[in-house]
């Protein structure tokens, strides 16, 4: 595979190395994005492995809560602008309300929004607006409380981030403090037996290797990874991840002290995990000059 400028540029942004360093992980990893992030990991040359997705697409997030049962369901569309149109936010929001009763986004297209299906709404609402739009995903959380909470709204109940949070036990006060921990932090899982056992084993890995460029004996490698995985594991899962509102206690033992658990929860952000293809500005007069 050839590694172009635009690849090694890429890998510069994911991970704060410098040129050169990209484009030999690049050269030694024939290519491969994810396995030069591990390389440049593994010589202690990458800042940090920004893996997860640019935010590249433009929409909202709304979250609904009914009793028991909660739903966040992203709506996509190409400009920031139309997150803003009320006409677009009424669409999104009676989405929503129609996802609490549906299992999956096949489901939610095919069900009634306003004596038509979403789907065909969803075909109306592109020809009005002007902009192609999807009903992208949605999630649903049950549990004896669910509180929801939405960073940066655009309206009521619909922003760039929606959380939900499922409870057994406190209040929607602290519901909401930890709803906003969420959002703010971000983790992976609720807790270490819900972490994907494949990215457990593939950061054991690396850290391996990090460990074995030192050069230590293998004995010594052994006891460095069990405390580097067991920081990882703490800082990936949320009731070991340091509570934003009182960093003295880990959002598990603030829930425990209020006398509540949690049991859930889920975080949908806009235009997560999709990229879309940059030009840059040099590309974009010359095509332009092209006519």
């Amino acid at each position: 595979m050839a590694i172009t400028a635009a690849l090694v540029k890429e890998l510069r942004d994911s991970t704060g190395a410098g040129m050169m360093d990209a484009k030999k992980a690049l050269t030694e990893t024939g290519g491969d994005m994810e396995a030069a992030i591990d390389w440049l990991r593994t010589k202690g040359l990458a800042k940090a492995a920004k893996k997860s997705g640019r935010t590249a697409a433009e929409g909202l997030v709304a979250v609904v809560v009914d009793g028991g049962k909660g739903v966040a369901v992203e709506v996509n569309s190409e400009t920031d602008f139309v997150g803003k149109n009320a006409d677009f936010q009424e669409f999104v929001g009676g989405i929503a309300k129609a996802a609490l009763n549906v299992a999956d986004v096949d489901t939610l297209l095919a069900a009634d929004l306003g004596g038509k299906s979403v789907a065909d709404t969803l075909t109306s609402k592109i020809a009005t607006i002007g902009e192609n739009m999807s009903v992208r995903r949605m999630a649903t959380l049950e549990g004896a409380t669910v509180v929801s909470y939405v960073h940066n709204a655009a309206t009521a109940g619909m922003g760039k981030i929606g959380v939900l949070v499922a409870l057994k036990g406190g209040d929607d006060a602290l519901g909401k403090q930890i709803a906003m921990h969420i959002a703010a932090v971000n983790p992976a899982a609720l807790s270490e037996a819900d972490m994907d056992a494949s990215v457990v084993e593939k950061e054991k890995q690396v850290q391996m290797d990090i460990a074995r460029e030192s050069g230590k004996p293998e004995q010594v490698i052994e006891k460095m990874i069990v405390g580097r995985m067991k920081k990882f594991v703490a800082e990936s899962t949320l009731l070991n991840q340091q509570f934003v509102v009182n960093p003295d206690l880990t959002v598990g033992a603030a829930a425990a002290e209020a006398g509540a658990e949690i049991t859930g929860f889920v975080r949908l952000e806009v235009g997560e995990g999709i990229e879309v293809e940059k030009e840059d500005f040099a590309a974009e007069v010359a095509k332009a000059a092209q006519g």
